[in-house]
């Protein structure tokens, strides 16, 4: 088996999951980048730049909402890169609505992207390790939102809540076979999913689009917003033999916006 480290990124297209793969590309990790179908382009030239690193990456098309394709991705990477020992379920979506409003079909689908999901890659990825002999590392995406609840923002601070009860479990768990478990908590990111619930906010309470958000930021400590690259720090510690005594975790990563 190859002494290069692999590791999967949900939703590496675009965003945080981007610079979550170029990050690991960089720590010397070999990434596999999943995402949906249509993103394919945008995946594409992700792998392009890890490349350019020096380091391979493959396109791997999922719905992570689907137990098959996240098994099918796991087991892509391994294969085709050759090792398996780091699975970052980053993928996921928001919604914007006041509670009394979310509809049964709206539930189900954050719920089975941003929960579900998460359960599937740790599923696909202990699996993988055990059949490789690996003591890998799982890494999720939770939220400030997985803290504290936020208004308007109801069912996704409900999955994200539930991503951390899920890694606490899992880490539980998994840690007899020396797989450790733990989730990044980003803030307010500039990526497309905050201009969306910028955008929502201001149909929802009338503020001009751009001052729901401005708010936001400066309400953080450190006084700008939040990077992705901010993000992938966070997640390079985790996939690396630094955090190897860590598991179980939720770490705030936003610049001072919650204290836990």
């Amino acid at each position: 088996m190859s002494s290069t480290k692999v590791a999967l990124v949900t939703g590496a297209g675009q965003g945080i999951g981007r610079a979550i793969a170029l990050q690991l590309a960089n720590d010397g990790f070999d990434v596999a980048v999943a995402d949906l179908s249509f993103q394919e382009e945008k995946a594409l030239g992700v792998v392009a730049e890890i490349e350019a690193l020096g380091r391979k990456a493959i396109f791997v098309s999922a719905d992570v909402s689907k137990r098959e394709d996240v098994v099918a991705a796991v087991s892509a990477a391994a294969d085709t890169l050759g090792s398996f020992d780091v699975i970052v379920n980053n993928a996921g979506i928001a919604q914007v609505k006041p509670i009394s409003e979310i509809t049964e079909e709206e539930l189900n689908k954050i719920f089975q992207i941003n929960v579900n999901s998460v359960v599937f890659g740790i599923q696909a990825a202990a699996a993988k390790f055990a059949e490789l002999g690996v003591k890998g590392k799982i890494i999720s995406a939770a939220s400030i939102a997985a803290i504290q609840g936020f208004p308007i923002l109801g069912a996704y601070s409900a999955t994200k809540f539930a991503v951390r009860g899920i890694t606490q479990v899992a880490a539980q768990e998994l840690a007899p076979q020396g797989i450790t478990v733990n989730a990044y908590a980003p803030g307010i990111v500039g990526t497309g999913m905050w201009d969306l619930i910028d955008e929502r906010l201001s149909e929802i309470n009338g503020k001009p689009r751009g001052q729901n958000l401005k708010e936001n930021v400066d309400s953080i400590s450190l006084g700008r917003i939040e990077t992705p690259e901010d993000v992938a720090g966070v997640v390079s510690f985790f996939a690396s033999e630094k955090a190897d005594y860590v598991t179980g975790q939720v770490l705030l990563v936003d610049g001072g916006m919650l204290y836990n």
